[in-house]
């Protein structure tokens, strides 16, 4: 169960969240482990389905965060104040929900807390990463800077999705029509042709038997298998939400052939940007590693990076760790972090780690239409060929008796 906090820190400063525990008690003591003096802390009412079902209609894009970013970046670059900010951007926001959350965000701040703890209070919608730059650049003086950097990192963020959206549009658009002629040729036409083979006494090759065989099981049962395939996918959709369920997703996202080298790449560069930026902005390494493990998207890094962070503060060296795990951070990230780490430079060497993978990623979704069309032609040929065979081959057959006859 999700439970809503207020707290101090050993510093006085005024903390605001959220933390997950299975009761009240547990949720004091992960707040207490973490050297916070709990001030008040209430529970989440779980919502029915159909509130789950209506906040499907009422959510907040990515690309409206993105937006406000961007806007509230430039309004801070114009020294405009951020209560001034924030009113402005209410004005001009369309989406009710994104702009109820900046009237809160405002209000919050009108009430005396700082951005980032009023952000904090919203964190379905700003991640931790996103929170903990503004306050590490509240600390350091550096605000503008940071929601600059924060607007150009989700903007690359929408560009890369929005590239793999249309890179992936055209393939699943072929492979479902494909399948949906496949079936309105196995469950109508092939079904009528069986009584012709059957009577001239044609040996049917093996594919034919096979593919006749399913269009008259999907003919006559067409039904059950379409109540066990909306059953499947029901159990898919609450599988994967399951802690084991997004291990296994993210797993499989790195497995994929093609997609997988891209997802790593993409990946990492997440990380170095995000923990370098982080590094620069003041936050201890270990720290700035578990903000980072939230805002990669991926839960295996996740629990490496988890993991990395526990054994920093045990005194290993972070290149160790990262020569460690190849698979998922290429040799050549651990090496340029043992020279940063080497060289006192590590925020520093990170960023250009990021922009190395960048770039590679950039290469690779230009590249993805040009890779994924010609190897989905082929598939679908040989698809396409076994169809026909599967008709043509027996008609042919048969037509060769009748020559002899």
């Amino acid at each position: 169960m999700k439970y809503q906090y207020t707290a101090r820190t050993k510093e006085g400063e005024l903390q605001v969240g959220s933390v997950e525990a299975p009761d009240k008690d547990a949720a004091i003591n992960i707040l207490t482990s973490h050297e916070l003096f709990v001030l008040s802390i209430e529970g989440e009412e779980e919502k029915s389905w159909l509130e789950q079902i209506g906040q499907i209609f009422k959510r907040v894009k990515t690309s409206d965060i993105m937006f406000f970013t961007r806007q509230f970046s430039t309004l801070l670059e114009s020294k405009v104040s951020i209560g001034d900010s924030l009113r402005g951007l209410y004005k001009q926001t369309k989406n009710p929900v994104l702009k109820e959350i900046i009237f809160e965000v405002s209000a919050d701040i009108d009430a005396g807390l700082s951005l980032s703890q009023a952000l904090e209070r919203q964190k379905q919608y700003f991640s931790d990463f996103y929170v903990n730059m503004i306050k590490s650049a509240e600390i350091t003086g550096r605000l503008e800077e940071s929601m600059i950097f924060l607007a150009d990192y989700l903007e690359k963020e929408g560009m890369w999705k929005s590239k793999i959206r249309n890179a992936m549009t055209y393939p699943i658009f072929v492979i479902v029509l494909f399948l949906a002629v496949g079936v309105i040729l196995m469950t109508v036409v092939f079904p009528k042709l069986i009584p012709i083979f059957t009577e001239s006494g044609v040996e049917l090759p093996v594919y034919t038997k096979i593919i006749f065989g399913i269009g008259t099981f999907l003919a006559n049962w067409w039904w059950f298998v379409i109540i066990v395939t909306i059953g499947l996918i029901i159990f898919l959709i609450n599988y994967f939400k399951t802690a084991e369920g997004q291990a296994v997703a993210s797993e499989l996202f790195m497995r994929t052939p093609i997609l997988g080298n891209l997802f790593r790449r993409i990946y990492v560069a997440r990380f170095s940007e995000s923990l370098g930026v982080l590094l620069k902005g003041g936050i201890p390494l270990a720290q700035a590693i578990e903000i980072t493990s939230q805002n990669i998207g991926n839960v295996v890094y996740r629990d490496a990076l988890g993991m990395a962070a526990e054994r920093v503060r045990a005194g290993e060296s972070f290149s160790a760790i990262l020569s460690q795990s190849e698979y998922y951070f290429p040799a050549l990230v651990g090496q340029m972090v043992a020279i940063g780490e080497s060289t006192g430079r590590l925020d520093e060497i990170l960023g250009r780690i990021a922009v190395f993978y960048t770039r590679e990623v950039d290469n690779v979704l230009n590249n993805l239409v040009e890779l994924i069309q010609p190897m989905l032609m082929v598939v679908i040929g040989i698809f396409v060929g076994l169809l026909f065979a599967a008709v043509l081959v027996p008609i042919y057959n048969l037509a060769q008796g009748f020559k002899k006859i």
